[in-house]
């Protein structure tokens, strides 16, 4: 099954990309523009200019996987740092204002370790 969910690593890549790049042209942002390794497994975001096309790649560790979203109208809000998280990708998607929401303390085992 393909899907994406909370256990990626998602970053964005903070300039508006070509959507007509293919595998490799995104591979070469990743290494060029992002200095870090495509093969990672991580999740890499695109967004064109218009910001109504996302791109989405990722190594699957048998090859590479594009998830391409168009959006018919509307435009997507850019997240504010070049790492969001699963909940910001989500609301991207679906087209929820990130800067309106608000989140509740939830248990996080990186807190617990911290104090």
């Amino acid at each position: 099954m393909l899907a994406l969910g909370p256990s990626h690593r998602f970053h964005y890549y903070r300039e508006p990309t070509d959507m007509r790049k293919g595998f490799d042209g995104l591979c070469g942002l990743v290494r060029s523009g992002m200095k870090r390794d495509p093969l990672s497994g991580d999740v890499f975001v695109f967004i064109n200019r218009r910001r109504t096309h996302a791109k989405f790649l990722v190594w699957d560790r048998s090859g590479w996987v594009v998830y391409y979203k168009r959006l018919e109208s509307g435009t997507f809000e850019l997240p504010c740092s070049g790492t969001p998280d699963w909940a910001q990708i989500v609301c991207l998607l679906e087209g929820v204002a990130l800067n309106s929401v608000r989140y509740r303390r939830r248990y996080s085992r990186l807190a617990v370790s911290q104090g």
